[in-house]
């Protein structure tokens, strides 16, 4: 016998017993995008490798080690499965010139590639929904971001988030702050890891994100960027926290929040778990005002952010949301040659009436199919034989415990569309 072929370590699958909590999700922020005004935009998984070169940064960790790319044997173009969402949904708004009517809302969903190491909340295959604000200049829009996020974890169910929040300033203002924090780094290289060594010139911002216990006390002592924080994005950070505070969210102030990718500017913000371990970060955005013009476009403000749906599913689980399953209403059970035709007849007829039907296929005895009946999790059985065939009737059995009162019954269909529907 052949070896089974197993699936991709890293990248999952949903089996049916999780599939109703996505639905639950998905279908939760379709209705909370569509709340706040934003439309939905599709991109496809694989973009040119250059977009994510340009946009998020060549020296990043998720450029320089995690991304899925490969040659084209067609072309020659070097293509890479999409590691986040926001240089797609940039560069579709440039392509297709979606700015020229004016500012956008749009909202996407969807699978993203990282390869790493496959841990608890940190997957090779993931999915994000992602939020984007193109044309705004702000802050009033980044206040509206984190508004939303904190009506979505009421729709949701979910506890123990918690906000903070830094305003990463001006292009100039972080140059001037480099300076500062390159010499920091270069007076201290020897208490550096590897990894803060090798970004300590290319990318010193990235330090100050280090995870490593033995880094956190130099971390700290570190210059701090809102030292160097120009005028402009000084109040308008001013300006976000009054407005958070206006409505009722709870936020800290981090100012070692940086963020992994190199076009953010600006406010920046982490929405924050406890609850699942070393991947806490559920939710994480900002402004990112020069990444059109970065990736070819014309210059425009703009703000996003992005969640992981495997860590909120997690934090769904972990704070103990009841979320219904998807069960039919009905199971049809038949038996008998003419019962069998008129079987698919009455499925189809309580499905046009608006009821969910599963009908029994494959044979056996009453008994065996009121077993799948009953495993199916169907509130009621229709059951089609002989007698019922004969009468032009049907049977009606509720299954569930609390509608056993009701004995089965035969009736007409349109009868047990309306018992089903009572119940």
């Amino acid at each position: 016998m052949a070896k089974t072929v197993q699936g991709v370590r890293g990248m999952n699958d949903v089996l049916p017993a999780e599939a109703h909590r996505w639905a639950f999700f998905e279908e939760t922020v379709r209705r909370w995008a569509h709340a706040y005004g934003y439309q939905s935009i599709r991109m496809p998984i694989l973009e040119r490798t250059e977009l994510f070169v340009r946009s998020i940064g060549e020296v990043t960790d998720i450029v320089e080690k995690e991304m899925y790319t490969f040659k084209d044997e067609l072309n020659g173009e070097q293509l890479t499965l999409r590691p986040e969402g926001t240089a797609s949904c940039v560069r579709a708004v440039i392509e297709h010139n979606l700015l020229y009517p004016g500012p956008q809302r749009l909202w996407y969903q969807g699978p993203m590639f990282r390869h790493e190491r496959p841990q608890k909340g940190r997957y090779r295959q993931f999915h994000q929904i992602g939020v984007e604000a193109l044309g705004f200049a702000g802050p009033d829009i980044d206040a509206e971001h984190i508004v939303m996020c904190a009506r979505l974890w009421r729709d949701l169910g979910l506890k123990y988030i918690r906000l903070e929040i830094n305003s990463l300033g001006s292009a100039d203002a972080r140059a001037r702050y480099r300076t500062k924090l390159v010499s920091y780094l270069e007076q201290h290289a020897g208490e550096l890891d590897a990894d803060a060594q090798r970004r300590m010139h290319s990318n010193p911002l990235r330090v100050l994100d280090s995870k490593n216990p033995q880094m956190q006390a130099l971390v700290a002592a570190a210059p701090k960027l809102a030292d160097d924080l120009d005028e402009v994005s000084a109040q308008a950070f001013t300006a976000l926290q009054a407005s958070l505070r206006a409505a009722d969210i709870e936020f800290s102030v981090n100012p070692r929040l940086v963020r992994g990718l190199d076009y953010y500017n600006g406010t920046v913000f982490e929405w924050i778990t406890d609850r699942l371990g070393a991947q806490g970060t559920v939710c994480a955005g900002g402004r990112y005002d020069g990444l059109m013009e970065q990736i070819g476009g014309k210059p425009a403000p703009a703000c996003g952010f992005a969640m992981g749906v495997e860590r909120l599913l997690a934090l769904i689980a972990e704070t103990g949301v009841a979320i219904a399953e998807q069960i039919p209403d009905v199971y049809v059970l038949r038996q008998g040659e003419a019962a069998l035709a008129w079987g698919e007849q009455v499925a189809e007829q309580l499905r046009d009436s608006g009821l969910s039907a599963v009908l029994h296929c494959g044979g056996g005895s009453f008994k065996s199919q009121m077993k799948r009946a009953d495993d199916s999790g169907a509130r009621y059985a229709v059951i089609l034989g002989e007698d019922e065939v004969a009468a032009t009737m049907l049977s009606v059995k509720a299954l569930r415990i609390q509608a056993r009162q009701q004995e089965q019954r035969r009736v007409t269909l349109p009868e047990a569309c309306e018992i089903i529907k009572s119940r």
